[in-house]
This record gives structure tokens, sequence and C-alpha cells, in this order.
């Protein structure tokens, strides 16, 4: 074989596995996880704190592995006609080809050659590696591609500066790349790992939960204040055991003279069963300590930073008129998260969706409309002023005395328990067929 036709050809090979390189080495650094290299590195692995280097300057990066795709292709586009015109000389000679009809179709077969191979060798098949792939190939193709940045940085500083001044000319101002993703990309991440079998379905509802945290309100989760079991500072040491005995909470919060707006501070139980063993008879004030007080719209994640720093596990929640809203516990908080938290005193409470027939169903009265829509794929409209199920009832009846019935979105909603102008528990049932029919003609 000519020699110089065997070099053009190894030539030929050599860039198509260029191109191949730096389009592997650009897919990978841009799809491989930064905290999947941060674990490598605490494991000792030295070729991912050259991978973080990348990653952590990747502009630049990508603009080497562009500038090496743009060159190899470049050179290919060169040497692929005169390379496949010599392997086809003695064919056009033995047809009798006149010389302008050879090189037409040697220009054309070597751009069809060479664009097949740049294609699926140089481009499809690096690509497909890099994704499926990512960390070894990552790992594989790092220190080249650093190295490579590091001979052509006069070329790539002068390339990306050119670049930006030309995107001035437009208004544009270029931007950094940023590894951060938003709140809904985290979601479908966490959707994606879910169905892969990556994490569990407890994982999931854990993370969903949280991300929805912030959003919430106090006003949603709180005691409300008719609920609240409060000590008063004018009771004797007989009747605060006896509201202990009866209610076993933890923490209660103790009032001026009975009255729920006048709360100023809570005992915890615990301490004060020491002085009921010993009999010691301390003055109330004793075992008194200062309430942190939260307005009903603050955030959860507010509410719990402020608990977090008072190290106290309750806090008073006031209304827009500064009165009493009701009270919110950390228990409440972190039910928000990971779901009901039940203790040894909690037999005799019941779910906030209870399931008591078929198509029929017990609902708390603070259960919030938005709980409600998901699991039963109904939809509220124009609800904006109101958050609960009770709240919801209220708006749409004239009074609340038990039994009141509201048909609506194919149910029958019943009051079935009220407590001082407060509706505390609401049965759901679904209509029939024939009911949902009459409901839709009168309407």
């Amino acid at each position: 074989m000519d020699p110089l036709l065997a070099l053009n050809l190894a030539l030929v090979a050599l860039f198509i596995i260029l191109t191949a390189f730096f389009v592997g080495a650009e897919f990978a650094v841009v799809k491989v996880r930064m905290s999947r290299i941060e674990q490598l590195i605490e494991e000792g692995n030295k070729t991912a704190l050259v991978v973080q280097k990348l990653v952590r300057d990747l502009d630049y990066y990508l603009s080497a592995c562009q500038l090496g795709i743009t060159v190899t292709a470049l050179v290919l586009g060169a040497l692929g006609e005169p390379t496949v015109e010599k392997i086809l000389h003695p064919v056009f000679e033995y047809f009798g080809l006149s010389e302008s009809l050879s090189t037409i179709l040697s220009f054309a077969i070597a751009f069809a050659v060479v664009t097949f191979l740049h294609v699926v060798i140089g481009e499809l098949a690096p690509k497909t590696l890099a994704i499926q792939y990512t960390e070894k190939m990552t790992l594989i193709l790092a220190r080249p591609l650093y190295w490579f940045g590091k001979l052509m940085a006069p070329f790539i500083y002068t390339l990306n500066g050119s670049a930006r001044v030309f995107l001035r000319m437009f208004g544009v101002k270029p931007v950094a790349h940023e590894q951060a993703h938003s709140e809904e990309e985290l979601k479908i991440i966490m959707a994606q790992s879910f169905q892969s079998g990556e994490i569990n379905k407890t994982e999931l509802d854990y993370m969903e939960n949280i991300f929805t945290f912030n959003d919430r309100v106090v006003k949603d989760i709180l005691v409300p204040r008719t609920q609240v079991i409060a000590i008063s500072d004018t009771m004797t040491r007989q009747e605060i055991q006896e509201v202990m005995v009866e209610h076993q909470y933890t923490r209660y919060p103790v009032t001026e003279d009975g009255d729920k707006d006048r709360i100023y501070g809570f005992v915890n139980v615990k301490e004060m069963l020491t002085d009921f063993t010993s009999k010691e008879d301390k003055n109330l004030d004793a075992f008194i300590h200062p309430i942190p007080t939260v307005h009903e719209g603050t955030s959860l994640n507010d509410t719990l930073l402020t608990m977090q720093k008072r190290r106290v596990h309750i806090a008073l929640v006031v209304d827009e008129y500064g009165g009493t809203a009701g009270i919110v516990t950390m228990e409440d908080m972190l039910e928000e998260i990971v779901g009901e938290i039940r203790d040894e005193f909690d037999e005799n409470e019941k779910p906030d969706i209870q399931k008591v027939a078929e198509n029929k169903y017990r609902l708390n009265g603070r259960v919030l409309l938005e709980e409600i829509e998901e699991q039963f794929n109904i939809r509220f409209v124009n609800e904006a002023e109101v958050d609960t199920i009770g709240g919801w009832m209220l708006t749409n009846l004239r009074s609340i005395e038990e039994h009141s019935v509201i048909e609506a979105h194919g149910y029958e909603w019943e009051i079935t328990e009220t407590l001082n102008h407060q509706i505390v528990e609401v049965e759901m049932r679904k209509q029939t067929q024939v009911e949902q029919l009459e409901e839709s003609i009168s309407n």
C-alpha cells in the first residue's frame, strides 16, 4: 500500500477517535452527578478531583470540547476527499471515467463515507456511552480533557472572549453555568428515582412533604383555641393534677385568670411530677416557662426555627387582632414531614380521614381542602378564604347544626359533630348516579 495513503487512513481513523473523545467528554461532564463525585473524593479517588475541577469550570471545558470537535471535523473534511480519491482511482481508471467525473464522484463518496463514520462513530456512539455510563466515562476522559484544556488555554480564552463580545453587541450578558436545580426539577428527579426503584415510596413522601413544608402556615395545623386545654394560674394543686390526669399531655399553656386570650407561659408535666411526689408544694410560678408567640400566617419553617432557637416544643398562635388563635407543637410540625406520630396516649385518636364503609368517610373538621382534593380527585373552586373542610361547610351553610347536609362534587357532606360553634367532624358520602343527575338538573 502507498505509504501516503496508509498515513491518510491512519489520520482519518485518529481524528474520528478524537471526535469521539471530545463528544463523549462533553456529554459526560455535563451529565455527571456532583454528589457522586464528592463521594468518590471522600473515598480517595484522585481522578474524581480532576472531574471536580472540570465541573467547577464547566463553561471553559465545554469550550475546549467544542474546539476539539470543530478542529477534528475540519481535518476529517480535508483528509477525506484525497484519501477516498486515491483508493478509488484505480476503479475510475478501469471504467475509463473522465477526470472531472472522477473528482465529482470521489468528493460525493468521500463526503458520504466520512459523514457516516463521523456521525456514527464520532458522535452517536460516544454520546450514548456517555449518557448510559456517565460516571465511568467521566473518570476515563477527565485527565486527557483537563490537559487538553491547559494546552489550548490561549485559544479557548480568545474564543470565549470573542463570544462574549459578540453577545454583548446584542445586549446578552453571559452567566456562569449553575449546577443548581429548581424545586420542580428536583421533584421530577425524585419521581423518576422512585419509578426506577432508586428510592422507596416512604422516602419519596418525605421529600415531597419537605418541599411543601415551607408553603404551609401555622394556621393550617394549629390546635384551635376552642380545643386548647390550658391551666389557669388560679387553679389549686388538686385541680391541676385532675387536668393532667384527664388529658395526659406533656405541656400545658398557662392562662391568667382562665382567659385564653392571656396565655403567658407553659408548664412541663415532667418537671412538676417530682414536686407532686415530694409534696414540696411549690408555687405554680416556679414551673412556668415563657412561651414564644407566632402569627397564624407565619410559615411552618419560620415557626420551627423560632422554637428551635428558644428550645421549646410549644408556641402560642395569635390572630390579626392579637387574640389567641390556638397553639402549635413541635409534634404537629414534624407530622407534616413524617406523617402521623402516635404514642401510648393516642389509642383513641382517629385519623383525619377515616374510611367507615364503601364510599363513606369521616373527616376531621380541620382537614385541609387540598388533602381532600388530592385523595378524592375533586376540586374546590373559589375557596381562597377557607382552608379546611369545616371552614368550607361554614361558608356554605346558614347554620352549623348537626346533621346539616351539603350536596356538592358528587358527595353528600354532613355535619356529624360540633363543639362551641366549631365543626369537629364531617361525614362524606358518595352520591349515586341518580342523585348526581338530580343535583345537576337542579343547578
